[in-house]
């Protein structure tokens, strides 16, 4: 018991420091990839109700792509094609340039990619869940559209769109791990570089998966308080 306690210790003896290091990475992931999704899932469901066809087609092959895409292979093609294409922007201007992207930029990109794509179909489905008639309602009275969806709308999607959204932001904390394949020292790439070391993978892999129960737990209570807000007011009188 006293080996293990040093294993996980702080200092030069002990891996705490690193696995530290590696949550908060992991958090850093989460927490930029979340918004960027989330706005862009939004913006891809209105553009699957658009009148014009062309960008609702245009959505749809959007997340069909990236919903059938391995998210680990949408990883290798965002940080190897990525780079190859900033690369050759980089010549256009610049002779004799070096363009690297960062894997945790990779990673943003291609978790967030993923991520807006299911959360579009969820906006989707909520945005379908409000009657039109609201809409021509808020219209009727002088209401612009962006006020209308600002007040009458956007509110209502936010309800229905909450349990949803609460289960891919799970899968999304989960998924951050994969990008451990790019050598980002997160959690998991962590973990896995302490089991090299010490040959405990039980040990090691335990604690990661205590910490990741532990953000999954946080998560789903900031969420319960989300939805709890969204829905003050349902069913009174």
């Amino acid at each position: 018991m006293e080996q293990y306690l040093q294993y996980l210790s702080f200092g030069n003896d002990g891996w705490g420091d690193e696995l530290l290091y590696g949550l908060l990475l992991t958090l850093r992931l989460f927490i930029v990839t979340l918004p960027i999704g989330l706005v862009l899932g939004f913006l891809i469901a209105l553009a699957k109700r658009s009148e014009k066809k062309w960008l609702s087609l245009a959505a749809n092959v959007y997340t069909t792509v990236f919903r059938g895409v391995p998210e680990l292979l949408t990883l290798f093609i965002i940080f190897y094609g990525g780079q190859m294409f900033l690369q050759f922007i980089a010549e256009f201007f610049v002779d004799d340039i070096r363009v690297d992207l960062s894997a945790f930029l990779a990673g943003v990109i291609a978790l967030g990619f993923v991520f807006s794509a299911y959360a579009s179909e969820v906006f989707l489905s909520a945005m379908n869940s409000v009657p039109d008639g609201q809409s021509e309602a808020a219209r009727s009275m002088g209401m612009s559209w962006l006020r209308t969806m600002q007040k009458v709308i956007f509110p209502q999607i936010v309800r229905h769109a909450l349990p949803g959204l609460s289960n891919l932001t799970l899968i999304l904390q989960k998924d951050t791990a994969l990008v451990s394949i790019l050598a980002l020292n997160e959690l998991l790439r962590q973990t896995q570089v302490a089991v090299g070391n010490t040959k405990e993978p039980i040990l090691f892999y335990s604690v990661a998966c205590g910490l990741y129960v532990l953000l999954a737990f946080l998560t789903s209570i900031f969420f319960k308080q989300v939805e709890s807000w969204a829905n003050r007011g349902e069913g009174r009188a």
